[in-house]
Formats: C-alpha cells, sequence, structure tokens
C-alpha cells in the first residue's frame, strides 16, 4: 500500500486501520504515490482528504481527477501530534521544532508557548522523527505520531499537543479503476462524484436540486479551479444515500445537469472514533 511520508507517519497509521497486514510503501509526495499505484509497484493506496482543523487537501482532489483511480473505502483517524526527541535529550534542552507545515498549523497554541523553540517546516511528521535520530540532532524535537517513536526509537516529551482533541482526518483508500472491486463486508452508502457545469446562472442551483429531488443526504461540496479555463470549476460532491438504486437515481437525475460527470467512488461511510 503506498502511502505519502515515512513509516510512522498518521498515513501509515491510517493504512494499517484500512487494511492491517498491509506493506507499506513510502513515497516522498502525492504524485508519487500515484505514480506507484498505477505502475503497479503498489495494489493500493492511502491518502487523506480532509482535516477537520486545516480543510481540505486540495491537491489530492486534483489527482484523483487526473489519474485513472477509484475510491474503494474511507477511514477517520484522530490525530495525536506528541512532541519526540531522541531518548536522554530533557525538554528544556529543545530549540527547534520540526513538522510538517499541517501539523505545526494544528498546534500552534503549544508552539506559541514554548518560547524556547523555534518551528520549522519538514515534509514529514513522522520523516522529521527520522531525521533527528539518524542526524543524533539532541536539541530537536518533532511534532509526529506515536507510532514514529516507536519506529525510530524517539522518545515522547509530551504528549498530545494539538491545539483541539476533535483533530480527525478522513483518508480514501484507492485502486486502479481496471482492477476487480474487492468483496466488501458492509454494503456501500456512500458516493463521490466530479462534475462540471455550464458557465450560466443557475447550474449548481439546478444540479444540487437533482440531488435532493433524488433523496440522498449532501455531506460535502468542494471546487478546484479547470486549468486554462479562468473562473469555471470542477464541482466534488459527496452524498449519502440508503440503497443502491437510490444512488443510481442521483447519478442519472444530476447527468443531464451537468456538462461533464465522473463517478469516483462507492464506499461504506466511516464513523468518528470515539474519543
Amino acid at each position: 500500500m503506498a502511502i505519502q511520508g515515512e513509516r510512522g507517519s498518521n498515513s501509515h497509521m491510517a493504512a494499517l486501520e484500512l487494511a492491517p497486514s498491509c506493506e507499506v510503501l513510502g513515497c516522498a509526495v502525492s504524485s508519487d504515490v500515484f505514480a506507484a499505484l498505477l505502475d503497479r509497484r503498489a495494489d493500493c493506496a492511502v491518502l487523506p482528504i480532509e482535516n477537520t482543523l486545516h480543510g481540505s487537501v486540495m491537491e489530492h482532489y486534483d489527482l484523483l481527477l487526473k489519474h485513472p483511480v477509484r475510491l474503494d473505502a474511507e477511514g477517520l483517524l484522530q490525530i495525536r501530534h506528541n512532541l519526540i526527541a531522541a531518548p536522554g535529550v530533557e525538554l528544556s534542552a529543545i530549540r527547534t521544532v520540526l513538522s510538517h507545515p499541517v501539523a505545526l498549523n494544528q498546534c500552534r497554541d503549544f508552539l506559541a508557548s514554548f518560547t524556547q523553540a523555534r518551528a520549522l517546516p519538514f515534509y514529514d511528521t513522522a520523516g522529521s522523527v527520522k531525521h533527528i535520530m539518524e542526524q543524533s540532532l539532541y536539541d530537536t524535537a518533532a511534532l509526529a505520531p506515536e507510532l514514529a517513536a516507536q519506529e525510530y526509537g524517539g522518545n515522547i516529551l509530551l504528549h498530545g499537543v494539538e491545539d483541539h482533541a476533535q483533530n480527525f482526518t478522513r483518508f480514501h483508500l484507492i485502486r486502479r479503476s481496471e482492477d476487480a472491486a474487492p468483496q466488501m463486508a458492509d454494503a456501500p452508502d456512500k458516493l463521490s462524484i466530479a462534475f462540471a457545469l455550464e458557465h450560466r446562472p443557475g447550474t449548481l442551483v439546478r444540479a444540487l436540486q437533482a440531488l435532493a429531488s433524488a433523496g440522498v443526504n449532501l455531506t460535502r461540496i468542494e471546487s478546484r479551479p479547470v486549468v486554462g479555463q479562468p473562473w469555471e470549476y470542477i464541482f466534488f460532491v459527496d452524498f449519502r444515500f440508503p440503497d443502491l438504486p437510490t444512488a443510481e437515481a442521483a447519478v442519472r437525475a444530476l447527468q443531464p445537469e451537468t456538462r461533464m460527470l465522473r463517478e469516483l467512488g462507492r464506499y461504506k461511510a466511516a464513523s468518528t472514533p470515539a474519543g
């Protein structure tokens, strides 16, 4: 399973939740994840799509639309950021804190109060722990998951320094479009689509009315610009449905209102973890 980031990252944790026996293939950037999937170095991939504090991962919407892939499952992971250093390092010795920019953004209150250290962006949460351990840095700590400390032998100085405990990331399990769909333990009840509209007044309203009239529950809408067509957009929509005939009726009702419509995947909606 391809992920963006190193072993020990939140994506690694999400991969283990969605496929506990998988072997994880870490990739430096998200485009490499899709490359690994499409050239068959990976059977599937896991990528974050939305976080309750940071919002949507816009690049991943673009990559989903660009490549012949589909969404087969989703998972929700509670994000805990921990301050991790090399063993034996005291909190008072820390002068630099490394992490992915999103993680730094989610720990702004802690970083503002931790005035003894400066915060610097790094390419990955778990990668920052790996870097600290490989370079034997004794004045530097990382903001990363507990799994990263386990993977690289780091020591957790402070647990749970994120700004808000209700910090969840939604991940998608992605497969190649051409691959056979796996057997699902639970019937799908959520569908993701992307569509484009004519640039005329009222087209989005009519599209959304078509979904509402079909009896589905819209749970998310996101827009991305169409490259080369200023002020035109692709809309990404998730909706819940009570049964497959209702979902298919909703897609059929939406089709005449769009100039492009692509189904991205049907899957079982994830439940928010307790905690």
